[in-house]
C-alpha cells in the first residue's frame, strides 16, 4: 500500500529563527512518512528568505524535500498557505493527499503529526484535523470553537455569569476537550486537511487578512459535509502572536475589524452581521457597567466598542460588504468541484 503524502505549509513573517526551529521540529516527526516541507516568506522584506534559504542549505534540508519560497506580496495568512499550497502542488512528484498547515511558532510534540494523520486515515467523513495546543510552559491554549454567532457575540462580551448561563450553548470558545471530538472549527496553528476537501471547497478566502479565515474554512467545510475534529493524542507547543503581536495590540487593527465583518456578511448577510455587532456592542456596555462598579479594568485594546461601532457604521455607508475571492485548487491537484469559496 502507497503511503500517503503529506504537503507541510510553514508561513513566515518575520520570524527567520523561529520558522526553522518550527520546521526541523516538524522535519522530526515527519521522519518516516511521505512527506515535504514548503516554507513560504509573505513577503518579510527584512532577509528572511535569504537567511532561512542559507539554513535550508547549511543543515543539508535540501534532500529532505524541505524548500523555502517567496510569495512576493504580503496578502495575510490566507493568502500566503494559499500561495504554499499551489506552489507545493506544483513541485511535487505525486500529489500530495494532505496539505498540514503549521505556524511558525509551533512546534509538534511527539507522534503529533501522525496522529493527525492516523485519524484521518481512519475517519473519511473528518475532512480537517487539528491538534491540542499548549504554551511553552505546558499550559492549554484555546484553539476549539462554535462557530460565531449574534448570541455569542453577546456572551463573548458581556461576560457576565447569567448571560452565560442562558447562552450556554452558544459560548464560542469550547471547554477544553479532554478527548477527541467534533467541534465546528480550529484555531490553525497546526491543523491537517484532506485534499479532497479543499478540492470540493476552494482554498481560503483571501479578502480575510489575519483572522476569522480558519472560522470560515470550516464552516465552509461544514456546510459541503465534512467533519472538523480536535485530536487530543496530537499536541503541538505553541508560543502565539509572535508574527501578528496580537497580546501588545493598543487599538484594534482595521484589518481584524475588516475580517470580522468578512465573516459575518460572507456567512450569514449583511442584517445578520449588523444584529452581530450590535450584539457585541451591548454585551460591551454590560462589561463596562461591571467593571466600574467593580473598580476593575477590562483587558481588550482601548476604545474598542467605538472603534467596533465606528468600523460598522463606515462600512454600511460605503458598503464594504466584500464578495467572495474566486480562489481556486491548485492546477497540478485533480479538477476543482466549486471553484467560489
Amino acid at each position: 500500500m502507497t503511503q500517503p503524502r503529506i504537503l507541510t505549509i510553514i508561513l513566515n513573517y518575520r520570524t527567520p529563527d523561529m520558522t526553522i526551529e518550527a520546521a526541523e521540529a516538524a522535519l522530526r516527526e515527519l521522519s518516516g512518512l511521505n512527506a515535504s516541507i514548503l516554507i513560504v516568506d509573505n513577503d518579510s522584506g527584512d532577509g528572511s528568505f535569504e537567511q532561512m534559504t542559507a539554513a535550508v542549505a547549511q543543515k543539508g534540508w535540501d534532500d529532505a524535500n524541505v524548500e523555502v519560497v517567496q510569495s512576493g506580496r504580503n496578502g495575510g495568512f490566507g493568502a500566503g498557505n494559499n500561495y504554499g499550497i499551489r506552489q507545493g502542488f506544483a513541485r511535487s512528484k505525486s500529489t500530495p493527499d494532505y496539505v498540514y498547515i503549521l505556524n511558525s511558532d509551533a512546534f509538534p510534540d511527539k507522534g503529533s503529526i501522525k496522529a493527525l494523520l492516523d485519524h484521518l486515515m481512519a475517519n473519511p467523513k473528518t475532512g480537517m484535523a487539528g491538534s491540542y495546543i499548549h504554551g511553552p510552559d505546558g499550559g492549554p491554549h484555546l484553539t476549539a470553537f462554535r462557530f460565531p454567532s449574534i448570541a455569542g457575540e453577546l456572551e463573548g462580551a458581556a461576560k457576565l455569569g447569567p448571560i452565560s448561563r442562558l447562552l450556554k450553548n452558544h459560548i464560542v470558545p469550547l471547554p477544553i476537550p479532554d478527548h477527541t471530538c467534533k467541534v465546528d472549527w480550529l484555531a490553525g496553528a497546526s491543523m491537517m486537511m484532506r485534499r479532497e476537501v479543499l478540492e470540493d471547497i476552494g482554498l481560503f478566502d483571501e479578502t480575510f487578512f489575519l483572522y476569522f479565515e480558519e472560522t470560515d474554512l470550516c464552516r465552509r467545510a461544514a456546510l459541503a459535509g465534512w467533519d472538523t475534529v480536535y485530536v487530543r493524542e496530537s499536541e503541538v507547543t505553541h508560543i502565539g502572536s509572535v508574527s501578528t503581536g496580537m497580546k501588545t495590540w493598543k487599538r484594534i487593527p482595521k484589518f481584524w475589524l475588516d475580517s470580522r465583518l468578512h465573516y459575518f456578511v460572507r456567512n450569514h448577510g449583511v442584517g445578520y452581521a449588523a444584529l452581530a455587532t450590535f450584539a457585541h456592542i451591548t454585551g460591551g456596555c454590560i462589561a463596562r457597567l461591571r467593571a466600574i462598579v467593580q473598580r476593575k479594568s477590562l483587558r481588550e485594546p482601548q476604545y474598542f466598542l467605538i472603534d467596533l461601532a465606528s468600523h460598522a457604521l463606515t462600512s454600511a455607508l460605503s458598503g464594504q460588504a466584500k464578495r467572495p475571492r474566486q480562489i481556486t485548487f491548485p492546477d497540478g491537484g485533480p479538477p476543482q468541484k466549486g471553484e467560489q469559496i
